[in-house]
């Protein structure tokens, strides 16, 4: 018998794993089609992440007032919504002819950004995917990009903030995201261009932060078309993020209906560009879209401000914001409750999904006192309870109780009241359930309908422990019910968790 090389068997094993993984990350190339498209599968991380953290940051955020949206309105000044922000700004600033959107860019200085203490109060706070938004409506780009002259690196901080983000954010062990805004831009400033162009949106010196001067409606022009996808794939090739997040305007047909056509090539080419980067980079990447941006199945469906009332089959996404007003930082700010957001979290992971809370920075960089709390706070909760969120499953039902939640878009409640003791979410992994209560049961007992005999007959359960909790629980699984004694003092905050296990 002749000899052979003998390998030893961990090394084999690592040798075998190496070509599967290499094999799954070459198993697909994706053309520039939607059918093609939709065969790319959402990747195990994004299904086990459920948390991710972003930031509306950019010189928008100078004027402290109103919204993000603070650059459209301030030349506005005929409806009464623009009304309101032309006349702050009249008052503060000056004329908008005399002191345009451009002007903020030098007071964007940023002296007080350090991407390393974002990062890490994005991991404290519980987040396994982090990043910034890389444009928003407004043109200005947040990286050291070759296609403009409009961006942070040669303007304002004069900083490659994308870039630092990217280095501290994996850094941390976090995956890396993007979120681009600009298909909007070009017609953001349409309400700013006048007969007797008094505007700078009007001056082509100032063409590359502000769209070229079109009419009302008009469709984009193919540079323009050209530039948006060009902009996405710099990105993508330059600071590789393993997800992207698109704002809405990818398919506005009542404004672009003559180019339509020609801006889903556009969007095919992009997305495939992106998802053939997954095997040089050994990893998979998440696009998300909102409302009928993008073709169901070929990329994450994500719901801005809102959720799903049913669980549903495939992943999703909501994107959110810790504050109740604006999406970047304004004076006079209000912020929701931990309680509140835990509850949106529960919810939104019982039903195969998985949450991106926005959190504003101040314009020098800062992150808000409240804010940095408030992130702690889940932080603190996810410490404990994490197991039931992380890398879980739907169970058979997302939950049961009284309180009904407004499924679709900008269909938040009004807050942490919205759910009682009565309401119960669940999630799974293995042949563990997670019971998760929306509120401390005030008789001390907990009686979850979906975990009884005849309810779940498959459940033959054989443990039923609180997490954060040292002591024993009595509990009795009835034919209509599951039964479980609470402690007499509530342990922790906000959402509590039972792990029932099951041989």
């Amino acid at each position: 018998m002749k000899n052979y090389l003998k390998i030893p068997a961990a090394i084999s094993l690592l040798i075998i794993a190496i070509v599967v993984l290499c094999g799954q990350a070459n198993a697909e190339n994706y053309e520039p089609d939607w059918d093609s498209l939709k065969n790319h599968p959402t990747p195990d991380w994004f299904r086990d992440a459920k948390f991710g953290i972003y930031t509306h940051w950019g010189a928008y955020t100078v004027p402290q007032f109103g919204n993000e949206w603070y650059a459209r309105w301030m030349y506005h000044d005929e409806k009464v919504w623009g009304k309101h922000y032309h006349n702050h700004h009249k008052k503060t600033y000056g004329d908008p002819s005399k002191f345009g959107y451009k002007d903020f860019i030098p007071m964007f200085t940023a002296k007080k950004f350090d991407a390393d203490e974002w990062a890490e109060i994005f991991k404290r706070a519980g987040a396994q995917f982090a990043g910034p938004v890389a444009e928003h409506h407004d043109g200005f780009s947040m990286w050291d990009s070759a296609l403009t002259k409009w961006d942070a690196v040669e303007m304002g901080p004069k900083r490659d903030i994308v870039g630092e983000l990217e280095k501290s954010i994996k850094k941390q062990g976090m995956k890396f995201m993007t979120s681009f805004h600009h298909a909007r831009k070009w017609w953001y400033y349409e309400v700013s261009y006048t007969p007797e162009k008094k505007y700078d949106t009007e001056d082509p010196a100032y063409s590359g932060l502000y769209p070229e001067p079109h009419e009302v409606y008009a469709p984009p022009t193919k540079a323009y078309m050209e530039e948006w996808k060009g902009k996405i794939l710099e990105v993508v090739d330059t600071y590789r993020p393993d997800l992207i997040w698109f704002d809405g305007g990818l398919d506005k047909e009542r404004l672009w209906r003559e180019s339509r056509e020609d801006f889903q090539q556009y969007k095919k080419e992009m997305l495939a560009h992106y998802y053939n980067k997954e095997k040089e980079w050994g990893s998979g990447v998440v696009m998300t879209y909102k409302h009928h941006d993008i073709p169901e199945g070929a990329a994450v469906l994500d719901i801005e401000r809102g959720r799903l009332d049913k669980l549903v089959e495939f992943p999703w996404l909501t994107d959110t914001t810790i504050s109740r007003t604006s999406w970047c930082y304004i004076d006079g700010e209000t912020y929701k409750t931990p309680n509140e957001l835990v509850d949106v979290l529960v919810d939104i992971v019982s039903k195969n999904g998985c949450m991106l809370l926005n959190v504003g920075p101040k314009a020098d960089g800062s992150i808000p006192e409240e804010a940095k709390q408030l992130l702690f706070d889940i932080g603190d909760w996810l410490e404990v309870n994490g197991e039931a969120i992380y890398g879980t499953r739907p169970w058979k039902v997302f939950g049961e109780g009284p309180t009904l939640v407004k499924a679709g878009p900008m269909s938040e409640g009004p807050g942490e009241e919205i759910f009682t003791s009565r309401d119960y979410r669940f999630t799974s992994s293995g042949k563990t359930v997670y019971a998760i209560g929306l509120d401390w049961p005030e008789s001390g007992e907990m009686m979850i309908t979906s975990l009884g005999r005849d309810v779940s007959p498959e459940l033959n359960i054989k443990s039923v422990e609180l997490l954060g909790y040292k002591g024993k629980l009595k509990w009795k699984q009835f034919a209509d019910n599951l039964s479980v004694m609470m402690p007499k003092t509530r342990t922790g905050k906000h959402a509590y968790v039972l792990k029932v296990r099951t041989k």
